[in-house]
């Protein structure tokens, strides 16, 4: 069975850091352009980072440039968020997507090309 599962969410105060992980099985990720989405609540989810399939291209959101990091580790079946300088506004949960045949700003943007989904991992951020 293929699926994404996310794990490294919690509860940390404004200006930590956290450093979410997505881990595939069941498919490698090497044929994938991969991404990181939030949904806050009330809110409509919304693309946070994508990478190309060997790393070469990312997108940010404007809301997270500058303080998150967006890397993968194909050997390990594995992408990585580091999240730095967390904000109240970053509270949501986080999701894992894996798309095919598409760009990192088109996957981000409008979800194209999304065919896997993970179940998401929650980040609280609060003093």
């Amino acid at each position: 069975q293929s699926q994404l599962v996310e794990s490294g969410g919690g509860l940390v105060q404004p200006g930590g850091s956290l450093r979410l992980s997505c881990a595939a099985s069941g498919f490698t990720l090497d044929d994938y352009v991969m991404g990181w989405f939030r949904q806050a609540p009330g809110k409509e989810r919304e693309g946070v980072s994508c990478i190309s399939v060997r790393g070469f291209n990312t997108h940010y959101a404007d809301s997270v440039q500058g303080r998150f990091t967006i890397s993968r580790n194909n050997a390990n079946n594995t992408v990585y968020l580091q999240m730095n300088s967390l904000k109240p506004g970053d509270t949501a949960v986080y999701y894992c997507a894996a798309a095919a045949g598409t760009t990192v700003q088109a996957m981000c943007v409008r979800d194209n090309g999304v065919i896997y989904w993970g179940k998401g991992t929650l980040v609280t951020v609060s003093s």
